[in-house]
């Protein structure tokens, strides 16, 4: 099942029951309106994201609504700042991304930090029917996003994200692939061509419509740093479609910019999510799928 899709009890309450009304109130204000509608966004699990319509007179418009509601994502405050800042910057793109209509980062009228944007029409995809061609469209969505000139101080450096515990998965055949792994992932991030990143690059945010894609979007983790690292975070949640098709995503991005791949940031991918793999084991394919990926990147890098 996608990530974001097997809800527990307690985020169906924190993230997909509607917003309260001071949340309302800001949006509507926000756009001269009133919220007549909202319906909650299924796939994430960082944030609560809701699709508002907004009436004003004869007229209804739609926006979407981000809360920052998990105390997970509160202790990176500057997580809506950021996103407005990436979403603002985003605009200047050749990709459709959503545009930023109002912020309450700090969250003093919303109630949470929140950021409202504009709404994209088109659905996630999981399950093309024409998996090579839906696999060289994402790659050639990178390119474009990293030829974006530098963006401006707020959208930070790349860095792995930071684990809690860097010990192995139970399921792990290999822990001393796993050490080496953790060591390489907090060694200095490799030097190069610095980019404007996404930084969760995955179809579960990319949108579709008639066969074309009609937005990117979750803009909350831009950073600047090697365009490997939208690489591998990509190649990490394509594992459940096989590594043959990791290997077509990766080859049509390396054909696309003539760049090679590099495995520094399958190791700092999989590292960072760490903490899911122990607490959640993937499906049995996938572990080793994943661990294999591992395995490969610190060979090649040892």
């Amino acid at each position: 099942m996608p990530h974001g899709f097997d809800d527990d009890a307690e985020t169906r309450r924190l993230l997909r029951t509607r917003p309260p009304r001071r949340a309302l109130d800001w949006a509507g204000s926000a756009l001269g309106g009133t919220v007549t509608a909202a319906r909650a966004l299924r796939g994430g699990t960082a944030s609560a994201v809701h699709l508002l319509t907004v009436t004003s007179g004869s007229e209804a418009r739609r926006a979407v609504l981000r809360r920052y509601v998990r105390e997970e994502a509160l202790e990176e405050p500057d997580l809506p700042e950021r996103e407005s800042c990436a979403l603002t910057f985003a605009a200047r793109l050749a990709v459709p991304t959503p545009e930023l209509l109002a912020a309450d980062t700090a969250g003093d009228e919303a109630g949470e930090p929140a950021v409202l944007m504009s709404w994209l029409p088109g659905s996630v995809r999981w399950w093309p029917a024409d998996h090579d061609r839906w696999l060289a469209r994402l790659a050639a969505l990178l390119p474009v996003i990293h030829a974006a000139p530098a963006p401006p101080p707020v959208i930070p450096l790349f860095a792995p994200y930071q684990q809690a515990s860097y010990q192995p998965p139970a399921w792990a055949r290999w822990p001393r692939v796993w050490a080496r792994a953790v060591e390489i992932c907090h060694q200095p991030v490799p030097a190069g061509p610095r980019v404007f990143l996404h930084r969760d690059f995955h179809p579960g945010n990319v949108l579709w419509q008639r066969g074309k894609v009609t937005g990117v979007v979750d803009w909350p983790r831009a950073s600047t740093g090697p365009p490997s690292a939208d690489v591998g975070h990509c190649r990490v949640n394509l594992l459940p479609y096989g590594a043959a098709a990791v290997g077509r995503f990766t080859q049509a991005w390396e054909g696309l910019t003539g760049a090679i791949y590099d495995p520094w940031a399958d190791v700092v991918t999989i590292i960072g999510f760490l903490g899911g793999l122990r607490e959640e084991a993937p499906p049995s394919g996938e572990r080793e799928l994943t661990e294999d990926l591992l395995g490969q990147a610190v060979a090649a890098l040892s």
